[in-house]
């Protein structure tokens, strides 16, 4: 379990590190171009969600529990890109998979 720590807040937001891995690449592409948004991600032990505004100027610390980086899932990134580029902000969401079409048999 990865650990997003934002702002002064002195408990870090825990994230799966795939996840999180993810999610910093999107977060740390969109403050490269100076864009803010919101970060938004359900909390399951309060039956609820909660949500931040991610800024250039608002601090953030990414810590993974694995020292080796996960292979990037592009699909998955580019959902999240997607989504954090809506009005609506990113939501943290469970990964996309992407299926591989069997091969066409041609008579």
């Amino acid at each position: 379990m990865g650990s997003l720590y934002y702002a002064n807040e002195a408990e870090p937001i825990e994230i799966e590190d795939r996840a999180l891995a993810h999610l910093k690449i999107v977060i740390s592409t969109k403050l490269r171009r100076n864009e803010s948004f919101t970060l938004s991600w359900v909390l399951p032990e309060r039956a609820g969600r909660e949500t931040i505004w991610v800024h250039p100027s608002i601090p953030m610390r990414f810590i993974f529990d694995d020292a080796v980086s996960p292979k990037i899932n592009n699909r998955w990134l580019q959902d999240m890109m997607n989504s954090a580029n809506s009005s609506g902000g990113i939501s943290l969401v469970e990964e996309t998979i992407e299926v591989a079409q069997p091969d066409t048999v041609r008579s």
